[in-house]
């Protein structure tokens, strides 16, 4: 009887440390994921949908004005959103969609503050680390927020206090955790800054690069025995020493005069950026030049009918990168990451623009004007639909000349949709 009951607790004990593994293992805890790359670790995942998609799980009808995504750790997901006077983050339950808690950390934007013939409202991922949820707002004010209960702990604010410039259309990157920094990009003087997240207090910055925001969220990679945060403006990409704050290279390849938004791709020693407005595409090869020091070669630069994508994002998954290119008017693509070939285009109409992440061996395309998602197997030779959904009701929310540009998100085997006020969870477990 004590041989069988130690059986039993080893065994409860051996699930338990299992399925908490597997709990953490498919959190969503920032701006595309664990790793920021768009790639979920979620498994188990359906790997084709019935007709008219997964079923919807639960519905949020109040997440407010704005692009945000959601960041899920845990059993609860996090979110920014505004109404017409404040800006504020909620907590939502991810078993039934109930709010947990909802904190104003500032006021709402206006059209004073920037351009929102595209819409307004906060565009920026809470990153969640530890007890702390760290935000962003579109006008600026860096926050970090008690986990569990949504307390302020400290804000500040990254014009007034740090020397930035709101960008065009609202500040949008997603802040960085690294270590005990918080790492944000004000622009200006001081491009990159980051912050103690104990206090809010400033502890680095940025040197020898000035140039205003623009809506890239900040990458931290390693080549021989330097560390570096990657970023761009529009005078394209730009990377500082972690420990000094010098500007270690730049690349002007992919910037451009209007917007630079996609995040940078880093795989292994190179680094792949994109963005629109005819810059298209670059490949660079980074290679260690001696103690705090890098040196990058251009691999490609690739311009006219190739990947050239808006602000949806683009994934790579075996040497391939999947995205939304806005050439030949607007077309779904595959491009060979080492050669920058274009492997296949799919047009979906009336969508000229799209949002991308991945889990469990498929690719989850969101279109930005008819609220469709398709479940699509990654292949080099082909677009491989292995699923559709439709959202049930779009926002009603003026977009102006914008569109559903939050992007999707998969952890612990739900999709998670968001259009403005509008957040849906679907089931997706296999």
């Amino acid at each position: 009887m004590k041989q069988s009951a130690h059986w039993l607790s080893l065994t409860f004990c051996i699930f338990a440390s299992l399925h908490t593994a597997f709990a953490a293992d498919t959190d969503w805890p920032q701006w595309r994921g664990p790793n920021r790359d768009g790639h979920s670790q979620a498994k188990q995942l359906q790997k084709s949908w019935p007709e008219g998609g997964p079923r919807v799980r639960w519905t949020y009808t109040d997440a407010g004005i704005g692009y945000s995504t959601v960041s899920i750790v845990d059993d609860y997901s996090y979110t920014l959103g505004s109404d017409e006077e404040n800006c504020f983050a909620i907590c939502l339950s991810m078993k039934d969609g109930s709010l947990k808690w909802k904190t104003i950390f500032g006021r709402a934007s206006n059209s004073k503050d920037y351009n929102q013939d595209w819409g307004g409202g906060p565009r920026s991922t809470p990153t969640v680390d530890g007890d702390q949820v760290f935000i962003l707002s579109d006008i600026g004010i860096l926050a970090s927020l008690e986990k569990e209960t949504g307390k302020i702990q400290w804000k500040t604010d990254l014009v007034k206090d740090h020397g930035g410039r709101i960008p065009y259309w609202g500040y949008s990157d997603s802040p960085l955790i690294d270590g005990t920094r918080v790492v944000a990009t004000p622009g200006e003087d001081k491009f990159l800054m980051a912050v103690d997240r104990s206090n809010g207090k400033e502890v680095w910055n940025s040197r020898g690069f000035k140039a205003g925001a623009q809506y890239v969220s900040i990458m931290k990679g390693r080549v021989a025995n330097t560390d570096f945060y990657i970023s761009a403006s529009k005078k394209g990409l730009v990377a500082f020493d972690v420990a000094s704050g010098d500007k270690l290279f730049d690349d002007v390849s992919s910037g451009n005069t209007i917007a630079v938004i996609p995040t940078p791709i880093l795989s292994q020693n190179q680094i792949y950026h994109t963005s629109a407005y005819g810059a298209g595409n670059t490949l660079l090869n980074l290679t260690g030049a001696g103690q705090g020091s890098v040196k990058s070669e251009t691999a490609y630069h690739l311009t006219r009918k190739t990947m050239e994508n808006h602000h949806g994002g683009v994934i790579l998954v075996d040497k391939t990168i999947f995205g939304f290119s806005k050439s030949n008017g607007g077309v779904w693509m595959a491009q060979d990451l080492e050669t920058g070939q274009t492997l296949w285009e799919e047009k979906i109409r009336p969508n000229k623009s799209g949002s991308i992440c991945y889990a469990d061996e498929r690719l989850y395309c969101y279109n930005a004007k008819d609220g469709t998602v398709f479940l699509i197997a990654p292949s080099r030779s082909g677009w491989q639909q292995k699923g559709m959904l439709k959202l049930p009701e779009q926002t009603e929310i003026p977009r102006g000349k914008g569109g559903i540009w939050a992007h999707p998100i998969v952890a612990r085997q739900t999709l998670i949709i968001r259009d403005q006020d509008l957040i849906y969870a679907y089931d997706i477990a296999e």
